[in-house]
């Protein structure tokens, strides 16, 4: 599990409802900050990845394990930064293919429009332009001068998401449930906008992926309401075993089974 500054492992017996004991530290986490949760998840190579969000909207981080995913060993030794410039990557998941992406956070106080979220492709060693360069590779009016060669570097987003809408889990569907048409595409929670004229986000959204690559946004789950009248607030979501979506809420405090009941073979 991932806390704010650590994570942290229980010894699972099968079967067993409750922690066995205290936990065991695995690994040490920059803690604190403007963005203080952390996403854990096991990829295909078998290595721990951590995504740290950044300390604020938009800074130089003094420490470089912020706004970064980090890579380790299953015990947690072999830290390393796999990919950085990412202000916020809540949610991120790999394709059939093993390869890894991430929905991004943009920063805020920049206008109702800009930036927009991310979703990345992201690669080992890439630099995704937080805080010197937004969306496409916009130089940041207050940072982009200091540093015009991380500009240069900065990788620009596979695909653009409404500003503000505040991405928090991504998922690909690999299960049999659904349609075939949703096979290998990728799902997206939106948590919803504080600070934007028009709300945006409140649902969930399906990217449909042709040749490898994101191609059109559609919504997918609507109608928690917007703003202050929102009832529910998407956060994670995952596929489970038996290709039903599980859906977790924090406003309501609820998970949610989203399941096809249509026809089969459709």
């Amino acid at each position: 599990m991932a806390e704010t500054d650590a994570v942290v492992r229980w010894r699972y017996q099968p079967g067993a409802q409750r922690a066995p004991g205290a936990p065991e530290r695995v690994a040490s986490l920059p803690g604190g900050g403007g963005h203080w949760t952390r996403t854990l998840r096991f990829g295909p190579d078998g290595r721990m990845y951590v995504s740290v969000g950044s300390t604020c909207n938009v800074c130089i981080e003094e420490n470089p394990r912020r706004a970064a995913l980090l890579q380790f060993a299953p015990d947690g030794s072999g830290e390393r930064i796999f990919a950085s410039g990412l202000r916020n990557t809540v949610g991120f998941d790999w394709d059939a293919q093993g390869r890894l992406w991430g929905v991004d956070n943009g920063a805020d106080n920049l206008g109702d429009n800009f930036p927009p979220e991310e979703l990345n492709r992201i690669r080992d060693g890439g630099f995704y332009g937080w805080p010197y360069a937004h969306g496409d590779c916009v130089p940041d009016p207050r940072y982009g001068t200091r540093r015009p060669e991380m500009v240069e570097r900065c990788i620009p987003p596979a695909f653009k998401i409404t500003a503000h809408s505040a991405p928090l889990g991504i998922v690909f569907y690999q299960a049999e449930q659904f349609p075939q048409a949703y096979r290998g595409d990728a799902f997206v929670t939106l948590h919803g906008s504080w600070n934007r004229s028009a709300p945006s986000g409140y649902k969930v959204i399906h990217i449909h992926f042709s040749n490898g690559q994101p191609a059109t946004m559609t919504d997918f789950i609507t109608g928690f309401g917007q703003g202050r009248s929102a009832w529910a607030r998407p956060v994670g979501i995952v596929v489970g075993p038996d290709g039903s979506l599980f859906l977790s809420d924090d406003r309501a405090g609820n998970i949610w089974r989203i399941r096809y009941t249509g026809p089969s073979g459709s």
